[in-house]
């Protein structure tokens, strides 16, 4: 086959490829005229890194999804408030165990076996070193997936006192009627937006507050 007849080929092929996806773009064009295409509901997500320190040393504390949706409020009442989002994801956590002079300090954490796969994180201080862990639920455990507001476990953490704990969470609204936080607001400004421990609980009585520069209740 020669040269000439192979490049006249090739422009025919070309050719009625273009004529194809023409009709084709045409086709869709007058479809969308008559049936608006699908959109998807309206959500907000939020992607965020929250941060706490632990004021007292802590032994296994167990954390919910509702802890951490409690984590993020908006006050309706000057004592009550509702979480800010329907549901949560949890991408990672870092935690850096201070170090005690001539002492070792060990940082744990466990994702619960019921919606983890119980896999235990643990790091110890070595001189001046901190002990440090970073880690993340397991793919295909409910932990790793969006949960509601629930008592479900999703992980428990021991550190000693002056710990940093960093969560990297992402949030996300439904057209569910929002939810209630657990433990009832102090003197609030109802519209306000607040934020509590990592246990969920006020900062007057929680181990893990959020760092002092963030409005608290």
């Amino acid at each position: 086959m020669s040269r000439n007849t192979k490049s006249r080929q090739n422009k025919n092929g070309n050719r009625k490829v273009g004529n194809r996806n023409k009709q084709l773009l045409e086709m869709k064009k007058e479809e969308m005229q008559e049936h608006p295409p699908q959109i998807d509901n309206y959500q907000v997500t939020h992607s965020t890194v929250l941060r706490f320190t632990s004021t007292a040393a802590s032994a296994a504390t167990v954390i919910t999804f509702a802890d951490l949706l409690d984590c993020m409020l908006v006050a309706t009442t000057t004592v009550a408030a509702s979480d800010l989002f329907d549901l949560v994801k949890v991408k990672k956590i870092r935690v850096w165990g201070q170090a005690a002079l001539g002492t070792p300090s060990t940082v744990e954490l466990s994702f619960n076996s019921a919606t983890g796969d119980g896999t235990t994180h643990t790091d110890t201080s070595l001189g001046v070193k901190p002990a440090f862990i970073n880690c993340k639920p397991s793919p295909k455990t409910l932990a790793s997936f969006w949960q509601p507001s629930t008592g479900g476990n999703c992980f428990s953490i021991t550190c000693p006192a002056g710990s940093i704990v960093d969560v990297h969470l992402v949030y996300k609204s439904t057209s569910a009627n929002p939810t209630a936080s657990q433990a009832a607001l102090v003197a609030a400004v109802p519209g306000e937006f607040y934020w509590r421990g990592l246990d969920g609980i006020a900062i007057a009585a929680t181990n893990f507050p959020p760092p002092g520069s963030v409005p608290s209740r």
